[in-house]
């Protein structure tokens, strides 16, 4: 994954592992946040986050035709900021990656997915609050 410095512009790779972690711009020096938006993926970034990420992973499949999945995603992105550093948040579009919502078997958007140690260990459909997606992953964390 790329990461832009704020303060020199410089472009550095952060790997999967240390999508929540804080870092250090490879030019600058400053401080790289832990990642605060919802990153959108395909398939195998999303294998590559979901199996390596330390923290929860919360994944938002949705598609673009979808009205609850705009909806929704305010609540995704208030939950990518408010959780950083303590998880990920993947966005995956159903239309472009329709072998993962078979294999998680999503059959209604938005659907929300928690994965914690490459597991899944929460899944519901239909648009909910951020605050319930929160606790999702503080669930998570503690499981």
């Amino acid at each position: 994954m790329i990461h832009t410095c704020h303060h020199c512009g410089q472009k550095n790779r952060i790997p999967v592992r240390h999508l929540a972690d804080i870092g250090r711009c490879g030019k600058c020096k400053a401080p790289l946040p832990p990642v605060s938006k919802p990153i959108n993926v395909d398939a195998t970034e999303f294998d590559d986050i979901v199996q390596q990420s330390p923290v929860p992973v919360l994944v938002d499949f949705w598609a673009d035709w979808c009205g609850p999945c705009r909806m929704a995603a305010p609540y995704v992105a208030e939950v990518a900021s408010a959780m950083a550093g303590e998880a990920v948040v993947l966005k995956v579009d159903t239309e472009a990656n329709p072998q993962l919502s078979a294999r998680y078997q999503v059959r209604g958007i938005p659907n929300f997915i928690v994965f914690r140690n490459g597991r899944v260990v929460a899944q519901q459909a239909g648009v909910v609050p951020a605050e319930q997606m929160m606790q999702w992953i503080r669930t998570a964390k503690n499981s």
